[in-house]
């Protein structure tokens, strides 16, 4: 499959979220493993999928809340703004970013923005999991051990040089990646150095972590591990598989 497919593909996959919802703030994320489709593509802004303190102690509820309530809506409205009028309009965000090279900076960078937030609020959830013994046995088979992915993951995140996120990713070829990106860039963009389906990522802006961890990434990147929601990373991949 050539790249400009696979990234068709990604776009009508699991990651294709639906919003459901009479206005923003009111959305209810679902992907498709529910077999639920709404025939607009509207932008909305999804409920976060948990309570504000739900991760403590190892993200803050303050932290919580002004992440997804200012600098999250600040994305969605933004992103809002930069479609209007425009082609892009009633493209999914998927879609956009196939081709996000020919929006403007304010397209890329705020439906980025807009639509990491979502992936990130939901590989995360209340209480220590754990993979499935079948999803360690996949990711022992790319990296060696559950360790040494873990290792990677967090080494990725924590040497993003200044803003962005660190991503596990199924690559062309259903083969699993680790990487990093820039700012709000992902790798479904077409600008993207790094390029598939998005599995898991983290977000290391300084607003996610500096109220409670200040300049300590690397203490806020281990504690993570403690509320990844497997579940939610090992549907991302049984979707992205049968694409």
């Amino acid at each position: 499959m050539d790249r400009r497919n696979f990234i068709k593909s990604a776009g009508a996959g699991t990651l294709s979220f639906v919003f459901i919802g009479k206005a923003a703030g009111t959305g209810i994320i679902k992907n498709n493993n529910a077999m639920e489709q709404n025939n607009s593509n509207k932008i909305l802004f999804p409920d976060l999928p948990y309570a504000y303190d739900a991760l403590e102690p190892w993200i803050d509820a303050r932290t919580m809340e002004i992440h997804y309530d200012k600098h999250h809506r600040a994305y969605f409205n933004n992103f809002v703004n930069a479609i209007k009028g425009t082609s892009a309009e009633n493209l999914s965000a998927e879609k956009i970013f196939e081709s996000v090279s020919s929006y403007s900076e304010a397209v890329r960078n705020n439906g980025g923005g807009y639509y990491n937030h979502i992936l990130f609020w939901n590989n995360m959830a209340k209480g220590l999991s754990t993979p499935s013994s079948e999803m360690v046995k996949v990711l022992e088979g790319t990296f060696g051990s559950f360790e040494k992915f873990k290792e990677l993951f967090s080494t990725a995140a924590k040497t993003r040089f200044g803003s962005g996120w660190a991503w596990l990713y199924m690559a062309p070829g259903k083969k699993l990646a680790i990487g990093s990106s820039p700012n709000q860039d992902n790798p479904l963009m077409d600008i993207s150095q790094i390029k598939g389906i998005p599995l898991l990522t983290i977000d290391v802006w300084e607003h996610a972590y500096y109220l409670k961890y200040q300049n300590r990434r690397p203490e806020y990147v281990d504690n993570f591990w403690n509320v990844v929601n497997w579940k939610e990373v090992e549907a991302r991949y049984r979707n992205a598989l049968s694409l």
